[in-house]
């Protein structure tokens, strides 16, 4: 049976307790680019288009399964972890005989699907896939051993290796595709004759060679794709690794990014053309970027459309809104949830929004906050003013019509209606309608107080 008429299965180990990671969270669970290690490994299994996804879990077990509620996988139990021979055990019964089964890591995040696919094409009912790297300081890994022909014989690990095999710098990454048919045959003669007492997987290795099984390598495009995870640094240091592949994905779609090293990404970025980040931007699950966007430092965009031409100066947070074209957002603006600003609106610094619609060419420029409101067009909104949205039990809307002008340092008290073409005059606490085309305000009367003192420090 070649390859072709083999479907294709996927095992991942994800039974690890990560006591290293000194957290009471289960170690799949800890995040790279704001997704849990599982939930990349998965992603590249899915890429795969395996027919099945099975995940042995352990520790942790039904926190992280409930992390993946939508996810098509089986599940299966690895009470005790006696290796991962003993691992891939546990899920092999589920397995179809006429497949290719392709063994993954839950802790190891940057497997990438093309590096993954070279490794399956390799593998076929006579062959078994290796995914191997050389290494200038290999440590801990196992390591391959070749016959004077340059062909696979076996792996030894670390602490079961001689002075002679540990200079070996060719590692065994862990990745591994083998027929399920043969597969199965061999994780029943696994057994646990070594320094660790365990059931080592790779021990398959040497099986099939003696059963006269080509060993076939591949391997990965970029170390970084087989580091794992074991502690926080290491968790730190695939980050960047993970940061730094993306920067470059989104600079070879057109991106002009000023410093790759400050730029993160944690979920997917839909972009026009000569869309550009100064540094330290931040950008968080569903973002998409129009043309000629240009994205100040220091800058949060989390589940944001921003339309075609517009600016967002620095520090900004955006999240859960939809910006028109055209636009200027801050510096220092908050856009908080449920926020659609149209094309030309102006944004000023030190301006919150949330839950509310800001009309086309109207401008919020300094120092003001508007809630539950609806602003119409060309509407000018001076500098302090608040929309009082809550009464201290529940929020009501202000309303606002095309063309009004509403003065600095007023206070609109919703539930409240400002007219089409109104001004509400400087120092208002508006409370009830202000009408259309007339100027409202509230009127004061001016004191001087004669012979008044400023009080003076006592010395």
């Amino acid at each position: 049976m070649n390859t072709q008429q083999l479907s294709l299965e996927v095992i991942i180990l994800a039974a690890g307790k990560g006591t290293r990671m000194y957290s009471s969270l289960p170690k799949m669970l800890h995040e790279i680019g704001g997704s849990p290690l599982l939930a990349h490994v998965i992603r590249a299994a899915q890429r795969l288009e395996a027919s099945k996804i099975h995940v042995v879990y352990g520790h942790g077990g039904e926190k992280v399964k409930n992390r993946f509620p939508d996810s098509q996988i089986n599940w299966v139990q690895q009470e005790q972890q006696l290796g991962t021979g003993h691992a891939v055990a546990q899920a092999i019964p589920s397995v179809s005989e006429d497949s290719i089964v392709l063994i993954l890591y839950g802790d190891v995040p940057l497997i990438q699907a093309e590096t993954l696919r070279s490794l399956v094409n390799r593998t076929s009912e006579d062959s078994l896939g290796l995914l191997t790297a050389h290494l200038d300081h290999p440590d801990a890994y196992g390591r391959i051993i070749r016959n004077n022909a340059g062909k696979v014989q076996r792996i030894v690990e670390k602490r079961d290796a001689s002075a002679e095999q540990l200079s070996v710098c060719e590692i065994n990454t862990g990745f591994l595709a083998a027929p399920a048919r043969r597969l199965k045959k061999w994780l029943e003669q696994l057994n646990n004759e070594n320094s660790q007492q365990e059931y080592y997987l790779t021990d398959i290795v040497a099986m099939a060679v003696e059963d006269g099984i080509e060993i076939e390598t591949a391997q990965p495009l970029n170390n970084a794709e087989i580091m794992g995870v074991n502690n926080k640094r290491e968790l730190a240091q695939l980050e960047r690794d993970f940061q730094k592949l993306e920067a470059e994905r989104y600079m070879e779609l057109g991106a002009t990014i000023i410093d790759p090293g400050r730029f993160d990404v944690r979920g997917h970025i839909e972009l026009g053309s000569d869309v550009s980040f100064d540094i330290n931007v931040i950008c968080e699950g569903e973002v998409s970027l129009g043309d000629n966007v240009r994205v100040g430092p220091g800058v949060l965009l989390k589940n944001v459309s921003v339309g075609a031409n517009t600016n967002i100066f620095a520090n900004c947070v955006i999240e859960d809104a939809d910006i028109g074209r055209d636009c200027s957002i801050g510096p220092f603006a908050r856009i908080r949830p449920d926020t659609r600003l149209a094309d030309r609106t102006r944004i000023g610094n030190f301006v919150e929004i949330k839950n509310s619609e800001i009309g086309e060419g109207s401008k919020v420029n300094h120092l003001t906050y508007i809630g539950d409101s609806s602003v119409g067009k060309d509407v000018n909104v001076g500098a302090g003013v608040i929309t009082a949205n809550y009464d201290g039990a529940n929020k009501h809307r202000t309303v606002i019509g095309d063309g009004a002008s509403i003065g600095a340092n007023d206070v609109l008290v919703a539930p409240v209606e400002v007219g089409a073409n109104a001004t509400i005059g400087a120092g208002t606490v508006l409370r009830k309608n202000a009408p259309a085309g007339e100027l409202t305000l509230s009127v004061i009367k001016e004191r001087t107080l004669k012979g008044w003192q400023r009080p003076t420090k006592k010395k």
